[in-house]
């Protein structure tokens, strides 16, 4: 009986240790609005944002509800420019 017990307890932290590896772990990420200094051409123009520009907005994603409810930084955020960007590279405005 101590074999079968020690077997099952060596299956389950065998799988405990797969699921783990297998579950991807998230980056933090740093919420600077100045990363997103980049879109600023395409925000105040007519220009189409950059590669850079959207590789930015993707990774400060995270970031954008913090950026709406900051009083300083939403007149920006919610302009009709910078909806035109998120749109361009496919980042949706968050629901806050």
């Amino acid at each position: 009986m101590k074999k079968a017990s020690c077997a099952a307890l060596f299956v389950v932290v065998v799988v405990a240790v797969l699921l783990c590896e297998a579950t991807p772990t998230a980056e933090a990420v740093t919420c600077t609005p100045t990363e997103l200094s980049p879109c600023l051409p395409a925000i105040t123009s007519s220009a189409r944002p950059s590669s850079s520009c959207c590789s930015k907005l993707k990774e400060q994603k995270p970031c954008l509800c913090g950026y709406l409810k900051n009083p300083n930084l939403k007149q920006y955020v919610n302009s009709p420019g910078a909806k035109k960007v998120l749109s361009t590279c496919g980042v949706p405005l968050p629901n806050c």
